[in-house]
């Protein structure tokens, strides 16, 4: 087919015309995003702290620590761990938003432990709130980025997805191990980890470790016993298990971020936090309505 030079040069008015139309940005779209420091880099004001066997704020020997802007989770004041998984929670319940951070892993494993907690640790998002986990509760129920390093010599994906008391999609599937390894590289010990957790209700959550998405899953939910199917609530030393049977199936929507200790020593810095709640107002700087056309995850 043949064109003649009156077609071309309106073909090409009409190709800048849409590119320049396409390339047309909403007014705030260039507008700083408002991340916000999850911690005051003094002290550990704005988190509770729950330690398994203790109660509510005890924080047992020192495990979680604030030294020049870093969290650190410590244990040179034990001499055996015990079975003291412990957790520190940011005080306020989230929906939509995305977190990030760096971690790193330094030092050995306290003695007492067990195997597969050496270089492990993570990051809970949707969590149940502090006060409400139990004396001797050893996880909340929730959504865990685990976060691994690898040991000289060997791969370990980092980025994870552990699921206490949960369960998540991948596509249409609905996937029942306790554990699902992401795709991202293995990064050692004594390395500082970029991380980003981009959590979207109950519709999407996303894993980016060093910039790439690692891990993706969508429609969490209460379920699936508590390590797996055949692990029962009674597991995970929770005495009121009905109260989680009586809400199996129910969406996960919301909830609290928990960084872990789970008997190696952790370093946490730069949290930091993007709450998307609110995100549809026009006169807000979050302002950000191609959230919902990507993800259809944002709420007024």
């Amino acid at each position: 087919m043949k064109y003649n030079t009156c077609m071309l040069n309106r073909m090409g008015w009409l190709v800048a015309f849409v590119v320049a139309a396409c390339s047309q940005s909403p007014s705030n779209q260039d507008a700083p995003e408002e991340w916000q420091p999850l911690f005051n880099g003094k002290d550990l004001a704005g988190w509770d702290i729950k330690i398994a066997g203790h109660p509510l704020n005890d924080n047992y020997k020192n495990t979680f620590r604030v030294d020049s802007g870093i969290v650190r989770v410590k244990y040179d004041e034990y001499d055996s761990f015990r079975g003291k998984f412990g957790h520190l929670y940011y005080n306020k319940p989230l929906s939509y938003y995305k977190v990030r951070f760096q971690y790193r892993f330094m030092g050995n494993q306290i003695p007492g432990a067990p195997g597969w907690g050496a270089l492990n640790s993570g990051v809970m998002v949707h969590s149940q709130l502090a006060a409400s986990v139990e004396l001797n509760q050893d996880f909340p129920v929730s959504l865990e980025a685990q976060l691994l390093a690898a040991p000289p010599g060997e791969e370990r994906t980092t980025g994870n997805i552990c699921t206490p008391g949960t369960l998540v999609h991948m596509g249409d599937t609905l996937r029942k191990e306790h554990c699902i390894n992401s795709t991202s590289k293995s990064y050692p010990v004594g390395r500082w980890v970029n991380a980003v957790i981009e959590v979207y209700g109950d519709s999407l959550v996303r894993h980016i470790i060093e910039g790439d998405t690692v891990l993706t899953y969508t429609r969490p939910l209460i379920g699936g016993g508590f390590v797996s199917p055949d692990h029962d609530w009674k597991d995970a030393r929770i005495d009121n298990f009905q109260y989680w049977l009586d809400r199996e199936n129910t969406p996960l929507k919301e909830g609290y971020i928990a960084l872990q200790a789970e008997s190696q020593p952790v370093d946490f810095r730069n949290m930091e936090l993007l709450n998307l709640v609110g995100c549809m107002d026009k006169a807000s700087k979050k302002y950000r309505p191609w959230f919902v056309k990507s993800d259809g995850a944002c709420r007024d």
